[in-house]
């Protein structure tokens, strides 16, 4: 039985400066899309960044790997959604999928792996464990991810 994960959708129109010069977007501009959109999954999910890093303790949630599959271009003036979900979760890690459709058509997918992280006195990150609430509300229903 598959059960609907927690996923957050926005709608994104595509603005001159993410474009490069053939009027299609620049391909980094997809990764601060997808940054953005992981804050936003999270502020949706009632962990707002500003006050969640405060309240649990971290420095953020830096990326250690990000890719993505580029199926169709996106141009300037074009409304996309970026739709965004946990994947997995590790005991201080996460992973997070993001796909962009274009007129209900998937034109790219995103992946970002990322380390829920907390500064020590010597100045250097340690990845420590995500709070067992923050991933209850991001689990789906049955708490199963492996049909994700």
């Amino acid at each position: 039985m598959m059960t609907k994960m927690f996923e957050n959708r926005i709608d994104w129109r595509i603005e001159w400066g993410d474009c490069d010069p053939a009027a299609i977007v620049f391909y980094p501009n997809y990764f601060r899309m997808f940054n953005m959109a992981t804050d936003a999954l999270f502020e949706a999910a009632g962990f707002a960044p500003a006050s969640a890093f405060e309240r649990f303790g971290i420095i953020g949630y830096p990326m250690i790997d990000t890719r993505a599959t580029f199926a169709s271009p996106n141009r300037f003036g074009d409304q996309v959604i970026i739709a965004s979900h946990i994947a997995k979760w590790g005991r201080s890690s996460f992973e997070v999928r993001h796909s962009i459709f274009n007129q209900s058509r998937l034109s790219v997918e995103g992946f970002e792996k990322r380390v829920w992280a907390a500064s020590q006195p010597d100045g250097s990150l340690k990845g420590c464990a995500v709070p067992d609430e923050v991933r209850k509300v991001m689990l789906p229903a049955d708490g199963r991810m492996d049909h994700v």
